[in-house]
C-alpha cells in the first residue's frame, strides 16, 4: 500500500526561532564580516568584486530584517505561557548585559557605546510594558484605553536609551500582545507595526503558520548564541578579513 504524504501540520515555536536565529546571524555577518570584506584593500581595488560583495552585503541586511518581528512575537508567546514572569524578566535583563560589550565592539565603535544598547533590553522593556498592560486589563477589562500609559513609557525609555529598535520595536511588541486573540489579525497588525523596515513584514508569514506548539527544546539556544556569535564576527572582522589575501 502507498504510503500517504504527512499532512502540513504548521511551525512549532523552535521552528521559528531557528528562522530567527539564523537570519540575524546573516544580518549581523553582513553587518561585520561582509563590510569588512567591502573595505579591504584588495576588493577596493577591483571595482567588479566591489560591486558583487557590496550586493552581498545588500542581501544580507534584507534577509536580518526578518528576524527581530519574529523574536517579538516569540516573546509575546514566551510572556503568556511563562511560569514565572518576573524570572522571564530577570533572565533578559541578565543577557542585555552579558551581550552589551559583544555588541558594542561587534556591530558599534568599541568596548563600551553609550550611544545604543542591544536589542535584549528592548525585549525587556516590551515584556514589562506587556505585564503593564496585563495588570490594568486584569483590574478591569474596561481599562483597556489605559494600556496607552505604560506602552508610552515603554517607547520613552527605549528611545531614550536609544535600544536596538528602539520605540518602534516596543510598539511592535505592544501590537502582537494586544491583537493576540487573532492570528490574522496579529499578524497583519504586526506587519503593518513594521512595514518601515522592509522587507520585515515577510516575517509574519511563518508566524502564521505558527502551530501553538514548543518543538525542540531549545530554551538557552538563543540566550547564549546571542552574544557568542557576535564576539565571534567581532574577531573575523577585526584579526582574520584584514589578515585575508582577497
Amino acid at each position: 500500500m502507498k504510503e500517504q504524504p504527512v499532512p502540513f501540520r504548521g511551525i512549532s515555536g523552535s521552528t521559528l526561532k531557528l528562522i530567527a536565529i539564523i537570519t540575524m546571524f546573516i544580518d549581523h555577518a553582513g553587518a561585520t564580516v561582509i563590510l569588512a570584506i567591502t573595505r579591504h584593500p584588495a576588493i577596493i581595488a577591483d571595482p567588479a568584486r566591489l560591486a558583487l560583495w557590496r550586493h552581498i552585503y545588500s542581501i544580507s541586511r534584507s534577509v536580518g530584517r526578518l528576524a527581530f518581528p519574529i523574536f517579538c512575537f516569540l516573546l509575546v508567546e514566551g510572556f503568556l505561557h511563562t511560569h514565572d514572569i518576573w524570572k522571564y524578566a530577570q533572565r533578559l535583563f541578565l543577557f542585555a548585559l552579558i551581550s552589551e560589550i559583544p555588541f558594542d565592539i561587534a556591530l558599534k565603535t568599541g568596548w563600551y557605546d553609550p550611544g545604543k544598547q542591544n536589542v535584549y533590553f528592548t525585549l525587556l522593556i516590551g515584556l514589562l510594558v506587556l505585564i503593564g498592560i496585563r495588570w490594568i486589563t486584569d483590574n478591569d477589562s474596561r481599562n483597556l484605553f489605559l494600556a496607552v500609559i505604560p506602552i508610552a513609557i515603554g517607547m520613552y525609555v527605549a528611545l531614550k536609551i536609544d535600544t536596538d529598535y528602539n520605540y518602534k520595536g516596543v510598539f511592535l511588541i505592544a501590537v502582537l500582545y494586544l491583537m493576540r486573540h487573532s492570528r490574522l489579525y496579529q499578524c497583519l497588525g504586526g506587519a503593518a507595526a513594521i512595514s518601515w523596515e522592509l522587507p520585515a513584514p515577510l516575517a509574519f508569514i511563518p508566524v502564521y503558520l505558527y502551530n501553538g506548539k514548543r518543538g525542540l527544546k531549545l530554551k538557552y539556544i538563543f540566550y547564549w548564541f546571542y552574544p557568542v556569535h557576535l564576539m565571534l564576527l567581532y574577531v573575523l572582522k577585526t584579526y582574520v578579513i584584514p589578515a585575508l589575501p582577497l
